[in-house]
């Protein structure tokens, strides 16, 4: 796929989300992450589809490849807070809520 064919497919998720049909924004999103792994808006929407469809697990994976690339994002931080919290895995999930306050992030989305 061609970058305007990326850029045309990243639209067509994004219009997915915000008509809250998540899940199948992330479809379309997938083969996208995979071909640029290390795009920062198409990780974010990816995890952001997957938490919002429930996908936990998958999103747990998302929201910590964002840090990954980008360690200083606090709203990351706390995404992924709320992400293993989702999971009843408080205790993980406190360091990251930590994490994002001290970076000067709120709670709240």
């Amino acid at each position: 796929m061609d970058r305007y064919g990326q850029y045309e497919a990243f639209e067509r998720a994004r219009m997915h989300f915000e008509l809250r049909d998540p899940a199948a924004a992330a479809r379309i999103l997938e083969p996208l992450a995979e071909q640029q792994p290390d795009n920062r808006a198409v990780v974010e929407l990816l995890a952001r589809c997957y938490f919002h469809s429930a996908q936990l697990r998958r999103a747990e994976r998302a929201f910590r490849r964002l840090l990954e690339l980008a360690p200083d994002d606090a709203w990351a931080h706390e995404a992924l807070a709320r992400t293993l919290e989702r999971q009843s895995r408080p205790a993980e999930a406190e360091p990251y809520r930590k994490l994002a306050l001290a970076m000067g992030g709120k709670t709240g989305w």
